[in-house]
């Protein structure tokens, strides 16, 4: 069986893939490796310090050493990392937002990209552009940063945390085809932002294990 590890940054997303590889990758075993201080350090410094640049890379180390077939980098907001890491690990390191920007490329030109937190912005930002570059296509990207939502929502207030990111949503609405959330746990406000916006909205944690599934040659 093919063993899939994923680093996080953060606990949010650990149980939830669990069970989303339970449901759409049975087929791999799966691990994880989660601190989370460096969020919390990216977000400190507003920006990718060089210990987190090497604790992640050690990660990835570590991952490939405990027999890992491929590493799955589930923090966008370290998704420059996760592409040099896959240059230079051991094992490939796949990004979970690379398959959601790569179908929000094909199939829409203005696109809205909604975050709780400024660091991951610009690293959602540069991965749409550069799957652009890649399919040959012009976009348009318009940011929506939900402030106060990443913060309301590690306080437990989510209520908070979801009507921040619907408002943020709301004011670019017309300006845009689609939407992608930056951060893989917004995924529970895709139904609801389509709903509020009628547009289209796309997330990564699904579409990230289904794009893995097929860079791993199970479909």
């Amino acid at each position: 069986m093919k063993k899939v590890v994923c680093v996080h940054t953060a606990m949010a997303l650990v149980a939830p893939l669990t069970e989303l590889f339970k449901e759409h990758f049975p087929e791999v075993q799966v691990e994880h490796i989660a601190e989370s201080s460096l969020i919390k350090e990216v977000i400190a410094h507003n920006a990718i310090t060089p210990a987190v640049r090497r604790r992640l890379l050690d990660y990835y180390n570590a991952a490939a050493d405990s027999g890992a077939d491929i590493i799955f980098n589930t923090c966008s907001s370290v998704g420059d990392i996760a592409d040099y890491g896959n240059g230079v690990a051991r094992v490939p390191v796949f990004r979970i937002d690379r398959p959601m920007a790569e179908k929000a490329v094909r199939e829409a030109e203005r696109i809205g990209v909604i975050s709780t937190l400024p660091t991951t912005l610009d690293p959602t930002c540069r991965l749409l552009q550069n799957c652009a570059r890649e399919a040959g296509k012009e976009i348009v990207l318009v940011e929506g940063l939900a402030d106060g939502a990443f913060a309301a929502g590690q306080s437990g207030d989510s209520d908070t945390h979801d009507r921040l990111i619907a408002e943020a949503a709301q004011k670019i609405a017309n300006k845009v085809d689609m939407f992608v959330l930056a951060q893989g746990s917004m995924a529970r406000m895709e139904q609801r932002l389509s709903e509020l916006t009628g547009k289209p909205v796309l997330s990564s944690p699904v579409l990230g294990i289904q794009g893995l599934r097929k860079f791993m040659g199970f479909e």
